[in-house]
């Protein structure tokens, strides 16, 4: 992975996949895939740090406490309704396991996301500050304050409380806000 950073040290890096490891282990009760799964989230911090705010591509952090629900659903449909031209995260400050399988079998209706490939993720300051906008899904989490970025809640229902029936609403009023979302962000040139 450090060979993928040339522009950091080493150790930076190195570090940073340890402290990548250590989060997601601290909220694990199932260790299976913990190394791919760290390779994954180093990656996304990594792009985090070395993120270059004039040519890059505008960052959306969805936040909820578990990120196993609301969060998710927000970062794949910015995903897939922005084309990919919109990056999107999802963390919680208390990570759960997995995502809650209502909103697992609805990622994996939605094109162009990987519903494997989605997993809760510690929140990390640097995730906040490659961040042009982040959004808290009603659930009471708390981000730092970074200047320059742009913040605002939504609130959303709980998957976790929710038929699937109950899944489907919320996820419906998350695309309308995720619509609206995109239609302030800026693109790239």
């Amino acid at each position: 992975m450090a060979s993928s950073h040339p522009s950091l040290p080493r150790e930076t890096v190195v570090g940073l996949v340890r402290e990548s490891y250590a989060s997601l282990l601290s909220s694990a009760r199932i260790k299976t895939h913990l190394i791919p799964l760290t390779e994954r989230f180093a990656k996304q911090r990594l792009a985090d740090i070395t993120k270059d705010r004039d040519s890059a591509r505008p960052q959306v952090l969805f936040v909820c406490v578990a990120n196993a629900g609301r969060s998710q659903l927000a970062a794949a449909l910015t995903h897939h309704l922005s084309g990919g031209s919109v990056i999107a995260r999802s963390a919680g400050s208390s990570p759960a396991d997995d995502l809650h399988p209502h909103v697992r079998e609805l990622i994996d209706e939605i094109d162009g996301v990987e519903g494997q490939e989605t997993f809760p993720k510690p929140l990390t300051d640097d995730a906040i500050r490659a961040s042009d906008v982040v959004i808290t899904m009603g659930c009471g989490d708390v981000c730092p304050v970074i200047p320059g970025v742009r913040y605002e809640d939504w609130a959303v229902g709980d998957p976790a409380l929710a038929s699937r029936d109950g899944v489907i609403a919320i996820r419906d009023d998350i695309q309308a806000r995720v619509e609206n979302l995109l239609n302030t962000l800026k693109p790239t040139s």
